[in-house]
């Protein structure tokens, strides 16, 4: 932090040779960073004041602190390495607001989804508490929703959801599906949409990038029959909740309780579908209301030595583990009720990737942070990391942005 009187050398030095992001770099090295930038073209042919690499990383800072300017984000970054040395730094001419949105628009989203898609993966090793079921490493989908700026175009691409008396929202918003591996909480993939989009449709291209390997926990929102198809056929196993319609035709009662069903789609097209064998899980929950709750899972886990009820009841408790991901970048990360800034839709999910990319950076700090002690993820503050991502923006000094 500049003490009273301290006063910046002079430098030649553009704000691209000097910007820093502190802990996000380790997560998102500038290789990396540049290789989808030139995936994307979105190369510079000319050494840019704001170029591609800057903005990748601007956009993340963004989402490190969602009311800030973008004056205010672009000093943070930029100032740590003018006070932290002063014979080699020095003050940086900030580009003007408007230069800074259409910079933005020059990188666009494409860069942000493909950063993450090429880093984000499971973190989990064979030691980690609470991330695995017999073997396969657990994993929840879900989805949310976001506020996006209310402009005509973001209403046009997103659409708004309708409220009481046929009215609609104030805001656009955009949907997000998410699969998050249980334990670390770290979101690895993702879909972004317009609200428009049911959160099966956007599914759909979530679960067919499934491994062998993997077990889905899904809540009876996603359960149907074409999805679950659909991920099946990767080889992963999947743990859903069933919907109180969809019943299997019983076949047999196991041992520990449960029975294996065939499970068909509706209608006529069922009586020509091949069946798909599910063991079903029925169990309640006694949470001291006067009604208890009663849960019925679907699981290609067949053998009961494998996984039992018991087992496998316990595992889908853990499907909650992506709704706390959720909140910690919607409550936390993003602050609650604020609605994203951007009133182009591209820069809207270009927004969103940032935040995505910047949950992901916090919750490898994390991951790492418990490994090195020996402790349960869960024993980590979210908060806490995230002041401490908040801090090493503009103290970091590891980063030198490559020119193009």
């Amino acid at each position: 932090m500049p003490r009273a009187g301290w006063v910046k050398p002079e430098s030649p030095r553009r704000l691209s040779d000097v910007v820093s992001v502190g802990v996000v770099t380790k997560v998102f090295p500038a290789d990396v960073v540049d290789e989808v930038i030139a995936a994307c073209g979105r190369t510079e042919q000319r050494h840019r004041s704001l170029p591609a690499q800057t903005m990748a990383y601007f956009a993340i800072g963004l989402a490190l602190h969602a009311d800030g300017s973008y004056e205010d984000v672009l000093g943070l970054m930029a100032d740590g390495l003018a006070w932290a040395d002063p014979d080699e730094a020095g003050p940086v001419r900030l580009p003007s607001k408007s230069g800074i949105s259409q910079a933005r628009e020059r990188l666009g989203s494409a860069p942000l989804r493909s950063l993450f898609g090429r880093v984000a993966k499971p973190l989990a090793t064979a030691e980690t508490p609470g991330c695995w079921l017999a073997g396969r490493r657990m994993v929840a989908i879900d989805g949310m929703t976001l506020d996006v700026a209310d402009s005509e175009v973001n209403a046009a691409e997103f659409g708004r959801p309708g409220v009481n008396k046929g009215e609609q929202s104030a805001f656009p918003q955009a949907r997000v599906v998410a699969m998050a591996e249980c334990g670390t909480r770290a979101m690895f993939d993702a879909v972004v949409g317009p609200y428009t989009t049911g959160e099966n449709t956007l599914a759909v291209e979530l679960v067919e990038r499934l491994e062998p390997g993997m077990v889905l926990l899904a809540d009876r929102g996603f359960c149907g029959y074409p999805l679950w198809n659909k991920a099946r056929a990767t080889g992963a196993d999947l743990l859903w909740r069933a919907k109180s319609d969809m019943k299997p035709r019983h076949v047999e009662t196991l041992d520990d309780g449960t029975w294996i069903g065939e499970l068909r789609p509706g209608g006529s097209a069922g009586r020509k579908a091949q069946p798909h064998q599910v063991r079903v899980i029925e169990y309640s929950i006694d949470d001291g209301r006067s009604n208890d709750t009663t849960y019925r899972l679907f699981t290609t886990i067949l053998d009961p030595t494998d996984a039992s009820a018991v087992d496998l009841a316990a595992a889908y408790e853990q499907r909650w583990e992506i709704e706390t991901a959720f909140d910690e970048l919607k409550t936390h990360q993003r602050g609650p009720k604020i609605v994203l800034r951007s009133k182009l839709a591209d820069l809207v999910y270009q927004e969103i990737w940032g935040y995505l990319c910047c949950h992901y950076a916090i919750r490898t700090l994390m991951f790492e942070a418990a490994d090195h002690a020996k402790v349960d993820t869960d024993r980590v503050s979210f908060v806490a990391a995230l002041r401490f991502a908040r801090r090493s923006i503009s103290q970091a000094r590891d980063f030198t942005p490559s020119r193009p």
